[in-house]
């Protein structure tokens, strides 16, 4: 019968129905899915039970899963798999993280950022700890003629520790962490469109540019990423699982308390292709 995409908000995301990612999908719908993460870059799944097994799976419709780089140990059963949580005693691989994160893309301080990521929410906390996506696609067109030909060529540096600045943007850095200078405007590979590659948590300075220039041009660029008119805030509810286009959109964390358990599982889908 078809899955059925309903818009989220003007600017990114949809709610996709009539599909359970519990069992293997057939060609017509894998595209039909395809065509819809690439026209809203955010695709939400309500009401899902879905395994490791069952999550894998299904990226592996859309491309290659990305190894977990970012945890000390991957799950030998599973080396794709990494539960996003605060909750200590899984006995999983885990990012064990609380609270508020800004605005990032994924992996972009590697040579091949990834292509997309999912999650699946297994414990939500009564309260905060939501997902805020904003479309980069939206960012870039909202720019004038002429802010567009300054950015024109221009590279940036991404850098992340995990250890030491997992959430926010740091004040100093590990020349050992990794980095990657990527252009600061992208083209994605499979739409065309230009999008912002820049992001608050991540990229610390434009290549090539005196300090107060890059760092007065790159909190200009977070701000219009950031813009309310460019997001959708996800409230997840136990069984949503999330997918987006990381080649387009960032994404940013909500507080949650502390108290509160969080759990999420994600997998990654790796990109290939390097970022022009």
């Amino acid at each position: 019968m078809g899955i059925t995409v309903t818009n989220l908000s003007d600017a990114i995301g949809a709610e996709v129905s009539g599909v359970e990612l519990s069992r293997p999908l057939d060609e017509a719908t894998v595209a039909d899915i395809r065509r819809a993460w690439l026209d809203n870059v955010i695709l939400v799944f309500r009401d899902q039970q879905v395994s490791d097994d069952d999550q894998e799976r299904f990226c592996r419709y859309l491309g290659e899963l990305e190894v977990v780089r970012s945890a000390r140990a991957a799950d030998s059963a599973h080396p794709s798999v990494l539960l996003i949580t605060n909750v200590r005693d899984t006995g999983r691989t885990t990012a064990l993280e609380d609270g508020e994160m800004m605005f990032h893309y994924d992996q972009c301080y590697y040579e091949h950022p990834a292509m997309g990521s999912t999650l699946f929410a297994m414990e939500v906390p009564e309260t905060g700890g939501n997902t805020l996506f904003a479309s980069c696609y939206a960012a870039y067109e909202s720019l004038n003629d002429a802010m567009k030909r300054r950015l024109e060529g221009l590279r940036a540096l991404n850098y992340y520790d995990y250890a030491r600045d997992p959430t926010v943007r740091p004040k100093s850095l590990n020349p050992d962490a990794p980095q990657w200078a990527h252009p600061v405007v992208r083209t994605h590979p499979e739409t065309g469109r230009k999008a912002l590659f820049v992001n608050r948590l991540m990229t610390i300075r434009i290549e090539g540019m005196a300090a107060d220039e890059s760092d007065a041009l790159l909190e200009a660029l977070f701000e219009r990423i950031e813009d309310p008119t460019h997001r959708y805030e996800h409230v997840w509810r136990t069984g949503d699982m999330v997918i987006w286009d990381n080649r387009c959109s960032v994404h940013a964390r909500t507080y949650f308390s502390p108290d509160d358990r969080r759990m999420m599982r994600r997998v990654t889908i790796r990109e290939t292709q390097p970022v022009v």
